[in-house]
């Protein structure tokens, strides 16, 4: 059940939009993922005021998304959200954020195990609250992106930052 046209309506119509892209090997020629979730937003109205790709190393993610949040609303990360060794975004954001919001991971595995099986269990996908700015966490992968983006993200995007903003 969608939320009642009443609980959006202060909704803003534009959101300010950060991305940062977490990856060793991409670079901002190379990253489809950060391309895409930068299409998606504008494509829905919304505004990208900051993008940048750093190294998968705690000190860059977080200078990264403190320097987003001092002009956006929102941040849309996406790599280092898997297991392997050098997946830090998880373990570097999770204990900055003043408020998690755990029904986005669990949906996004949800919807996940729906396209991909169980690997979708792999993914640490999250979202939080970081200095008052909403940060969703995504994985690296395109299709993950595509995804979260389209049936979580961009439904509830305006809705969530008119909430916070009250």
């Amino acid at each position: 059940m969608a939320v009642p046209g009443k609980h959006k309506e202060h909704a803003p119509a534009s959101v300010k939009c950060g991305v940062v892209t977490i990856s060793d090997s991409r670079t901002p020629d190379t990253d489809d993922s950060g391309k895409l979730i930068r299409d998606m937003l504008l494509r829905a109205g919304h505004s990208v005021l900051f993008y940048v790709v750093v190294k998968d190393e705690p000190k860059p993610i977080l200078d990264a998304v403190e320097q987003a949040s001092w002009t956006c609303d929102t941040v849309v990360t996406n790599g280092g959200t898997g297991l392997a060794r050098r997946d830090v975004t998880i373990p570097t954001l999770l204990p900055t954020f003043e408020k998690a919001l755990p029904g986005f991971g669990e949906l996004f595995r949800s919807m996940s195990y729906q396209e991909i099986g169980t690997a979708a269990m792999l993914s640490g996908a999250t979202a939080g609250v970081y200095h008052g700015r909403l940060i969703f966490c995504l994985p690296g992968s395109p299709d993950a992106c595509r995804l979260a983006m389209e049936k979580l993200i961009l439904p509830e995007l305006a809705h969530a930052v008119g909430v916070m903003g009250r």
